[in-house]
C-alpha cells in the first residue's frame, strides 16, 4: 500500500476515534451548562468537595436570584461573576429553570461528629428559633419540611454543613448579601458562631422526607420581609 494512502486511512481513523470520544454538540441547555455542571457535579447534584451545592430541583426564582447575586457583586465569587458576566438577566433565567426542572434522588446524609448536646441545639434553633435573640425558626421560611417554598426559598436538606455554615458566616459578617430587605444578613448577624454551627449541623445530618419538592406556599406569612430581584418582562411567574 503507498505511504500517502495509508497515511490517509491513519488519519480517517484518528478522526473516527476522537469523534467517538467526544459526541456531537447538541444545542441544548443541558450542554450549554456543562460549565455549572462541571462544579456543581451531575446535572447539579452537588460538588464532591462540600462547597459546591446542589442546584438541581431548587426553586427557580432561587436560582435566578443567586445567579444574578453573583453577576452583580451581591456575592463574592470571581468564577462565578466570571462566568456570568456577559449573560442577560433573560438568559440567567432560562439556566434557573433548567435546573430547577431536574428532579433527582438526594443521597443520605451523613452523621457529624459532634456532641448530641449541639444536635439539639441546632434542632431547637430550626425548628422553634431563640426569642431572646430574635431568631426565627427556620421552618418559617424555609417550610415544615425544610425543603423550600416556590418560587424563591431555597430547601436547607441536603445540603453539606461546610456550605451551610459557609454561606450563613457569610452572611453573619457581610461577605454575601442579597437584594433588600436582606433577611437573611439580618437573621445570620444575631447568630452566635456556635449558634450557627449547631444549626448547620443539624440541618445537614437530617434525612429529606418522601416528597423533597419546595411547597407552593407558606401557611402563615413569613416572620421577616425578605428582597428578590424582579423577573424580566414576559417571564412566567
Amino acid at each position: 500500500m503507498p505511504k500517502r494512502l495509508l497515511a490517509a486511512l491513519l488519519a480517517l481513523c484518528g478522526v473516527a476515534a476522537l469523534a467517538a470520544q467526544h459526541p456531537p454538540f447538541e444545542d441544548s441547555m443541558a450542554q450549554r451548562t456543562l460549565a455549572c455542571t462541571a462544579c456543581h457535579g451531575q446535572q447539579g447534584r452537588a460538588g464532591p468537595d462540600g462547597f459546591y451545592p446542589r442546584i438541581a430541583g431548587k426553586p427557580a426564582g432561587y436560582l435566578y436570584n443567586q445567579l444574578l447575586n453573583f453577576r452583580d457583586g451581591r456575592r463574592r465569587y470571581g468564577l462565578m461573576a466570571g462566568l456570568l458576566a456577559p449573560l442577560s438577566d433573560a438568559y440567567l433565567q432560562e439556566i434557573a429553570q433548567h435546573f430547577a426542572a431536574l428532579d433527582l434522588p438526594y443521597p443520605p446524609p451523613s452523621r457529624p461528629q459532634v456532641p448530641a448536646t449541639v444536635l439539639e441545639r441546632g434542632r431547637l434553633l430550626v425548628t422553634q428559633g431563640d426569642a431572646a435573640a430574635r431568631v426565627p425558626a427556620c421552618v418559617r421560611c424555609h417550610g415544615e419540611r425544610l425543603t423550600g417554598v416556590q418560587p424563591n426559598t431555597p430547601g436547607l436538606l441536603g445540603v453539606s454543613h461546610d456550605y451551610l455554615s459557609a454561606q450563613l458566616g457569610a452572611w453573619r459578617t457581610g461577605q454575601r448579601h442579597a437584594h433588600a430587605p436582606d433577611c437573611m444578613a439580618s437573621i445570620a448577624q444575631r447568630l452566635t458562631p456556635e449558634d450557627l454551627q449547631a444549626a448547620a449541623y443539624w440541618l445537614s445530618s437530617q434525612t429529606l422526607p418522601a416528597d423533597p419538592h419546595p411547597v407552593a406556599a407558606l401557611p402563615q406569612p413569613a416572620p421577616e420581609a425578605c428582597g428578590s430581584a424582579i423577573l424580566p418582562a414576559g417571564s412566567p411567574r
